[in-house]
């Protein structure tokens, strides 16, 4: 990576913006408690895959909105960190 690109690393408490994709039908209805992040389904047919896209104002918010979706029994697919780029 050339120095003007240089990823300065982030904080437990650095608000950040993350893309979770999940297995399994969420709708709006889920926004206020997975943390006001935008819900969408992936195109995939089946299974269901669904994204949630969000500012999260730090590390903690983030435990919150997997801890949520560990009990709701989704399975995660991934988790982004789309600041660090």
């Amino acid at each position: 990576m050339p120095p003007s690109q240089t990823w300065k690393g982030i904080k437990l408490e650095t608000p950040t913006t993350y893309r979770i994709r999940v297995q399994g039908k969420l709708d709006e209805s889920w926004f206020d408690r997975l943390g006001n992040m935008a819900i969408t389904p992936e195109a995939a047919d089946e299974p269901a895959v669904s994204i949630l896209v969000g500012h999260l104002p730090d590390q903690a918010a983030l435990s919150g909105v997997l801890n949520t979706l560990y009990e709701m029994r989704l399975p995660l697919l991934s988790v982004e960190n789309l600041d660090e780029k």
